[in-house]
């Protein structure tokens, strides 16, 4: 399936604006097939250039503006993938940029953690950034339909939204399993410069068992064996390498409120069941609102990031154990979700947070989750 990617339009509308377009996201999400999709729509001459190949990441390393006007030529449009395999490849994006005004320069590569690292600071100014996450719902309906969609909602819970395990129905499992032994921790360990790969699959399995409870460093480190600034910082590199998102507490006027606390979701069921090697259906799972509330929350972060939504996102919670799914603020005003799978459990939203807040409160379930998208 070729699956029409929602943030497609937003791209081309900054194509000539005068910066660069970078695409980051996790590994394997369908940065390239997007790229080449956007660019054979155009009637632009383009260039399509492949960092993978060690003369290219020579040619380009050892370049200046002259050579680069050369290798450009008459295109233009430059698309450079794989740009983290060149060293220095912001100062080379800069030169275009500057020099070569004339020129739309994308950039892409499946490390999205080193390419961030490498242009960050030399196009300051000069880029618009993008993120590409898995399939999102809307794109997966869109693509397969309502019904369709609707009868393999239980699946994608467990087995996720990558493409290539879309794309691989009954052999979801060994697709997970390679993606996740082969490029979840290449960037982690390659490019984050931790030392203890054993570490990193103990705090990652760690973390899969707590999905939507509270994680603490100090307890988190007493579970894996190491001290709470060290799971600090391996948190912190997972998160940049795309694999796990936090969110922090929300607290602003109670005294009982939890100030310091975090909650941690993976940017995709299926890599999370493939950490613990867990794909047992639905049915008979004991983690079916775990899964619930991360693809929920999962799939909020796609929309409002595709959205280009200026909402935050929070997690409620006091001391005395009233809590709160997620929250939303957004110029002033919050938003309570709770989440559950069965459609026939009630919630009562605790009034210590209605009335203190105002707030809009909306329960989430199995049937009216995509307005929980649309919003």
């Amino acid at each position: 399936m070729n699956f029409e990617r929602i943030i497609q339009d937003s791209i081309e509308k900054k194509f000539f604006s005068g910066k660069a377009i970078v695409l980051l996201g996790p590994r394997q999400v369908g940065k390239t097939t997007l790229g080449m999709t956007i660019l054979k729509k155009r009637d632009e001459k383009f260039l399509y250039v492949d960092c993978d190949d060690p003369t290219v990441q020579d040619i380009l390393e050892n370049a200046n503006t002259e050579t680069l006007r050369a290798i450009i030529s008459d295109n233009k449009i430059v698309y450079i993938d794989e740009a983290q395999r060149v060293s220095n490849i912001g100062l080379k994006a800069k030169i275009i940029v500057d020099q070569l005004s004339h020129v739309q320069l994308l950039l892409s590569g499946s490390s999205a953690f080193e390419l961030n690292e490498k242009v960050q600071e030399p196009l300051t100014g000069r880029k618009w950034t993008f993120h590409l996450w898995p399939i999102s719902w809307i794109e997966f309906e869109n693509e397969v339909g309502y019904l369709k969609a609707e009868q393999s909602l239980e699946t994608r819970l467990v087995y996720g939204f990558y493409p290539d395990v879309i794309n691989n129905s009954g052999q979801e499992e060994e697709a997970l399993k390679e993606l996740a032994d082969s490029y979840l921790y290449k960037d982690v360990l390659m490019y984050g410069n931790l030392k203890k790969p054993k570490l990193v699959q103990k705090i990652l399995e760690a973390l899969a068992y707590q999905l939507g409870n509270e994680v603490q460093f100090k307890e988190l480190g007493e579970t894996v064996g190491a001290d709470p600034k060290t799971v600090a910082s391996y948190m912190e590199v997972l998160e940049k390498a795309f694999v796990i998102f936090s969110l922090s507490s929300y607290s602003k006027n109670l005294r009982t409120e939890i100030k310091t606390a975090r909650k941690v979701y993976f940017y995709d069921n299926g890599i999370r069941n493939a950490v613990i090697r867990d794909f047992s259906p639905l049915s008979i799972r004991q983690d079916v609102g775990a899964l619930w509330e991360n693809f929920l929350v999962s799939e909020r972060l796609k929309s409002n990031n595709y959205n280009k939504s200026l909402k935050r996102s929070y997690f409620w919670r006091t001391k005395q154990q009233q809590e709160i799914d997620y929250v939303e603020e957004m110029a002033g005003n919050l938003f309570a979700y709770e989440f559950k799978w069965n459609p026939k459990r009630k919630v009562n939203f605790p009034k210590t947070f209605t009335e203190t807040y105002n707030s809009h409160n909306t329960l989430v379930n199995r049937e009216n989750f995509r307005e929980f998208f649309d919003r």
